[in-house]
């Protein structure tokens, strides 16, 4: 005869463990963060808009590559501006503007494809690596001190980009509708000459872009409680532009060039009040100085976009063509050379300025 045990001596049931994942640490907050985020998507719906607007859309094209210009002369006040800064790289900070200006020179009277595609390659790699560095600022937010997937990854949307736009025989054609200018046409004109292996290619590197989008997916799932949720609401816009470039790609860029622009602008933001208005680094500095006047962060950096607006007119009113490519590219090339010394995470200086916790360091 069975006999009911007692309730104490009775199994209870096992019930399943609900996951816990990361809550979100933002860089700031929620509001700008998510600014950040999707600050793609205003130039992507203007191109969209404009795009039966000849005119228009060569305005809007301008506007984007003017803010794109507009903050890269910023690295340069960063670093000359504070000897802290200076001294990381004083010989390299002293003679690299003398040498990419000769080199520019050189290089424009040789072959202006050569530096059109050095340009252009160049720059998406830098503005892919600030999307990298944003992804890991969140990930050293909850102690994830490991990017190499993550770098991985990017890069493989950046191949899928690059490879896609390359093989579509619409290219050529969407250029000379859009006036992008004489270096970007010739950058992307030359990409194109490629069109046959392009087209080779995009169904393998689509098929490691999926890997690897499945591989950080799973280990960002594993990761739990130590996961930053905020993070996975950059990267997840980051996909939805690389999406937009392959359905639009000339929208697109811009969206990619114009965000990054934002972006930028944003962390100096940031960045400058931790570190020379909060904090102790940099205060004797001229630009620490100049953060804690009156006017403040925006004051500064209103004053610097008028000295950089100035700057442009100039060029347009009494330049030349020689001048006006010695001073945008050198300009253009010192930010993202520089841009690699002085935002370098571990660095308790940047790190502090970016409100990283020490253990992340």
């Amino acid at each position: 005869m069975l006999t009911r045990a007692p309730a104490a001596e009775r199994p209870t049931p096992s019930l399943p463990v609900r996951r816990q994942h990361g809550r979100p640490h933002w860089m700031q907050n929620p509001w700008v963060d998510a600014g950040v985020a999707l600050a793609w998507v205003p130039f992507v719906v203007a191109l969209h808009l404009a795009e039966n607007d000849p005119a228009l859309l060569r305005a809007l094209i301008s506007a984007t590559f003017l803010l794109s210009f507009a903050h890269q002369p910023l690295t340069l006040a960063l670093v000359y501006g504070d000897g802290e800064q200076f001294r990381l790289r004083r010989a390299v900070f002293t003679l690299s503007p003398l040498i990419f200006a000769v080199a520019i020179v050189i290089v424009t009277r040789f072959d202006p494809l050569v530096l059109a595609i050095v340009a252009g390659a160049w720059n998406a790699e830098h503005t892919l690596m600030q999307r990298y560095g944003i992804t890991r600022i969140y990930g050293r937010k909850v102690g994830q001190d490991d990017g190499r997937l993550e770098k991985l990854m990017l890069f493989s949307w950046l191949a899928l980009a690059v490879v896609v736009v390359a093989g579509d025989g619409r290219t050529p054609g969407r250029l000379t509708q859009m006036g992008l200018g004489d270096t970007n046409r010739l950058a992307v004109e030359a990409l194109t000459r490629f069109r046959s292996a392009a087209s080779l290619l995009a169904v393998p590197v689509a098929l490691v872009v999926a890997a690897l989008v499945v591989v950080w997916w799973r280990s960002e799932w594993r990761a739990g409680a130590g996961a930053n949720s905020a993070k996975w609401v950059y990267v997840g816009t980051t996909a939805l532009l690389f999406l937009v470039i392959l359905v639009d790609p000339i929208a697109g860029l811009m969206g990619y060039v114009g965000a990054h622009a934002i972006e930028y602008f944003v962390i100096v933001h940031q960045s400058l009040g931790r570190r020379y208005a909060d904090g102790a680094s940099g205060q004797a500095s001229a630009l620490g100085r100049a953060v804690r006047a009156r006017p403040g962060r925006a004051g500064f950096l209103a004053a610097y976009l008028g000295v950089v607006l100035a700057l442009v007119t100039l060029l347009q009113w009494y330049g030349s063509v020689m001048a006006y490519l010695v001073v945008f590219f050198t300009l253009g090339g010192l930010h993202v050379f520089y841009d690699g010394f002085i935002w370098k995470l571990r660095r308790p200086a940047v790190a502090q300025s970016l409100d990283l916790p020490a253990a992340a360091l």
